[in-house]
């Protein structure tokens, strides 16, 4: 099952209004996300405003079509836009740069047949 990293810069002027926004996340943009196949999908973010986002997913691609077609997701990035910086019009679910996985733990103890 594939893992996702992706990394945006969070305009650290609004670092307080972001973190609220995703306190109660709108429940259509929860059931967007799940419906589209996304799981096990947290956002981490440092002072300075570089947001950390993973999730697991069995398609990544078909999930990625899932959201940019979806008319509840397009309303939440609509509204998340102007918290970011540098996405030069794009959405953040789509110009979000994705981290490639050098490392996981569970993967490698199953390869050398160790308990996880």
């Amino acid at each position: 099952m594939p893992r996702v990293c992706f990394t945006l810069q969070v305009d650290p002027d609004r670092l307080e209004e972001y973190v609220d926004a995703h306190r109660a996340v709108w429940p259509e943009m929860l059931e967007a996300i799940r419906d589209a196949g996304r799981r096990s999908y947290s956002l981490f973010l440092r002072p300075d405003g570089l947001l950390v986002g993973c999730y697991e997913t069995d398609d990544d691609e078909a999930s990625a079509a899932a959201l940019a077609a979806d008319p509840r997701t397009a309303r939440w990035e609509e509204t998340m836009a102007p918290f970011f910086v540098s996405l030069e019009g794009e959405r953040a679910d789509q110009g979000a740069p994705q981290l490639p996985e050098i490392f996981n733990l569970a993967d490698q103890l199953a390869a050398q047949g160790l308990q996880p």
